[in-house]
């Protein structure tokens, strides 16, 4: 499992938001720089958002982005806004290596699809999303001010297939808070997808990231839905963890971060 301390840009600067909420911000200084100190301490991915660009639908902090992904020797998976084919290409010739689909991969599934077939291995999925009392889940779009009116297994199904090169799923209830990952809800999805998955959402220590990469599901029988039985496709685990607060608010390094996903 890989650490992805996470960058969120809001105004040009490097922000942290609870629960998706823009009045709840704190404010962590230049985004370069503090991608260089993550990338120094030994994280071997980076996870950035442009957050005025999720909510307005167009670049917005662009130019941020590209440089953050320059001025660092390691990959960068961005999202936030990306809504077309020349905000992939954008992207990716600007040296970013992943970039996340949020709201498109929602209302326009299409597209999605013909985004991740014509580049292989380097398009996304993002599916953030609020769980309701009785245990539903229904995924946010445009910055999480809106409800898709789409579940978590929706999306996935719509996109099924696709050959996106990882799902990252973000419990909006829990990011921001330091209260623990969303384990049951990434336990269901891993178990119902094929498609690497990232979490996020709730990370507050080091004991977080363990218990994540402990995390180990067999695979649901898409006929029955139980677990297949042991001698057919091997447990899943997830692919990748996203920490932001828990880190720049000193909870824990990103060298422990990084131990922690090695467990």
């Amino acid at each position: 499992m890989e650490l992805y301390p996470a960058i969120d840009i809001r105004g040009g600067g490097a922000v942290r938001l609870t629960q998706g909420d823009f009045s709840r911000e704190q404010a962590y200084g230049d985004p370069v720089d503090l991608a260089r100190r993550f990338a120094a301490a030994g994280a071997s991915w980076l996870h950035v958002v442009d957050l005025d660009a999720a909510r307005a639908g167009y670049p917005t902090n662009r130019s941020v982005v590209l440089k953050v992904a320059a001025s660092v020797g390691i990959p960068v998976q961005t999202g936030g806004g990306v809504r077309t084919e020349d905000d992939v290409e954008e992207l990716l010739a600007g040296g970013v290596e992943r970039v996340i689909l949020g709201t498109v991969a929602v209302e326009d599934p299409s597209l999605a699809r013909a985004l991740a077939a014509r580049h292989p291995g380097q398009v996304a999925v993002g599916i953030d999303y609020r769980r309701g009392e009785s245990g539903s889940t229904e995924v946010a779009v445009r910055g999480w001010e809106q409800g898709g009116g789409r579940s978590v297994d929706d999306v996935l199904g719509d996109l099924a297939g696709a050959g996106l090169s990882v799902a990252v799923l973000t419990a909006i209830d829990r990011d921001g808070t330091l209260t623990g990952p969303d384990i049951e809800g990434l336990r269901s999805v891993l178990a119902a997808t094929d498609v690497p998955v990232i979490a996020s959402g709730g990370v507050g220590s080091v004991a977080d990231v363990a218990a994540l990469a402990a995390l180990s599901v067999r695979p649901r029988d898409e006929h029955s839905g139980a677990g297949v039985g042991a001698g057919t496709e091997p447990f899943r685990r997830l692919a990748g963890v996203i920490t932001g607060k828990a880190v720049v608010d000193g909870r824990m390094t990103v060298e422990e971060g990084v131990a922690a996903c090695a467990l």
